[in-house]
């Protein structure tokens, strides 16, 4: 629960340092714009302004850094509604249905829902950690390579199950994914797929891949385009239509939730962050959703349930560094040695001692998310105009900005040629109608799935059994085998449907393809109308 008298504290450490807040608006438009920018990372945001924060006291230098992450938590989401591209790989779920609404001439309403989906579920997930904090650690340190390995395949499952009309090919681009995520040396020391290729031991970076997978069909389909937005009624960049997209997502407090729950919990895990979250928050919200037809073409409800996990997997990923001193992914490493560099380690003692501290951090991150709500509206207003160029003067630049994105992710041309042979890959994938989606979770997926199954097996000798010794492990599964079983359930329901409808068309068109025959007085056929 919450301590009353270190929250009196944290409120004095705020007014006391009220020249600390005055970074909160350069650190969002940091984010922002680097998040925008397709293949640079909130890590390398972040890391790019570490230096500064060394010439900061802490209490300001840790609002400056954790300002340019919750900016860059929603600024990726820009260039995946507008041009179907992700800035980061926590904004992927986000191109489902934001860019379909773009195409509709809804890219105002798709801004508005997904800026203000980030602003309400950011300052819950704060919310949330301001109370469980120190619970929620505990709970962290339960979680082992079993329940971690569970986790990873609950997600490349539902995405693979939902991400094409076939649930064959959706698990089979998936198994592709799994296949590519798992090149390079693993935990064990052994070495596949490197064809002798020194930058593959590693792994393949998924930055680079996951821009070629996506940017791939969509500017060939650009190509052919004028604007990315044909009707030129549709391209206005309008305030009110803005407005109106945040307005309307308090249509939606059910995916709100759900998708805040989800991104605690994933963000809360350590390495595994938002960019699973994000997407087996689009997954679920889809499963249970009336329509799930409609999603992929345009429902908002797909916006909301991304951007929404990714806002609150923040905050979980914040409970993790500073209950436990564990980064949740790179954006927190970064914050994590920013505490160092101020001879600050977080952790159980870290609370224990300085609880007001972490209080003040944790509501100066409450009052960005209030703030992103401003400054986002007018960074929308000032990217989205994209949409009025012309293709001819987008694409060059796309292409160039992602090439040196990938180049700068690498430090080497391999990022460049990683981007050229994804592309190609998305280009097929796309053309036979297999789901880019699922391959791009396997991809994400892969090594994590490898090396957690490894642990799990050295725990537990090989012995199967183990799986009952661990009941968190247990219910993950079986809430996996039913979300599975749902999933078939539902898409089988939806075929015979289609059937159905497609059954009584037909009947319909051969009853109007019978010629009527006209008789006489005396019954004898004399001709067709």
């Amino acid at each position: 629960m919450i301590d009353m008298d270190a929250l009196s504290g944290a409120v004095g450490i705020m007014a006391s340092s009220a020249g600390s807040w005055g970074w909160i608006v350069p650190g969002l438009i940091v984010g922002l714009i680097f998040s925008a920018i397709p293949g640079v990372s909130i890590t390398m945001a972040m890391a790019v302004v570490l230096p500064m924060s060394l010439y900061m006291d802490f209490f300001p230098a840790i609002v400056f850094l954790t300002s340019v992450y919750t900016g860059a938590g929603f600024g990726g989401s820009v260039p995946a509604i507008l041009m179907n591209i992700p800035g980061s790989p926590s904004s992927y779920a986000t191109t489902f249905d934001g860019y379909a609404m773009s195409k509709k001439g809804e890219h105002n309403e798709a801004l508005g829902y997904a800026l203000f989906a980030s602003t309400i579920c950011g300052i819950f997930g704060y919310l949330l950690l301001l109370v469980v904090v120190e619970p929620l650690a505990n709970v962290v340190l339960m979680i082992g390579p079993l329940e971690m390995f569970a986790v990873a395949v609950w997600g490349m499952l539902l995405i693979g199950s939902l991400g094409s009309k076939y649930i064959t090919r959706g698990l089979f681009a998936a198994a592709f994914g799994l296949l590519l995520g798992g090149i390079g040396m693993n935990t064990a020391g052994f070495v596949r797929g490197t064809m002798g290729m020194p930058s593959l031991l590693d792994g393949i970076s998924p930055i680079p891949a996951m821009i070629g997978l996506l940017a791939s069909g969509q500017l060939l389909s650009l190509t052919g385009k004028d604007y990315i937005i044909e009707s030129e009624g549709s391209r206005e960049v309008s305030l009110r239509r803005i407005l109106k997209g945040c307005w309307n997502t308090f249509r939606h407090p059910g995916v709100l939730v759900r998708g805040s729950i989800i991104g605690i919990v994933i963000g809360a895990v350590p390495g595994v962050g938002s960019s699973l979250g994000n997407l087996i928050a689009y997954a679920e919200t889809k499963r249970t959703s009336k329509d799930p037809s409609s999603f992929g073409k345009g429902n908002p409800k797909g916006v909301i349930a991304a951007e929404s996990a990714v806002a609150s997997s923040e905050g979980g990923s914040m409970a993790t560094m500073l209950a436990l001193g564990i980064p949740g992914g790179g954006a927190t490493a970064i914050l994590l040695a920013a505490f160092m560099m101020h001879n600050i380690v977080p952790g159980p003692q870290f609370i224990e001692t300085q609880k007001d501290m972490v209080y003040a951090i944790i509501l100066n991150n409450i009052v960005q998310a209030i703030v992103l709500l401003v400054v986002g509206i007018g960074f929308i207003y000032a990217v989205s105009n994209i949409v009025r160029v012309r293709t001819r003067f987008i694409l060059p630049a796309i292409l160039v900005i992602a090439t040196m994105g990938t180049y700068a992710v690498e430090g080497s041309i391999s990022g460049p040629i990683t981007l050229f042979v994804f592309s190609l890959i998305g280009f097929l994938l796309v053309k036979f109608d297999y789901p880019v989606a699922a391959v791009v979770v396997g991809l994400l997926l892969g090594s994590m799935l490898e090396t957690e199954f490894l642990r799990s097996y050295q725990l537990s000798g090989g012995d199967p059994t183990y799986l009952f010794e661990r009941p968190g492990a247990m219910a993950i599964f079986a809430i996996m085998i039913f979300s599975m079983a749902m999933t078939a359930w539902g898409k089988r329901k939806q075929a015979l449907a289609e059937e159905a409808e497609t059954a009584a068309m037909e009947a319909l068109s051969r009853q109007a393809d019978v010629p009527e025959r006209q008789v006489d007085l005396d019954g004898r056929a004399i001709g067709r109308t």
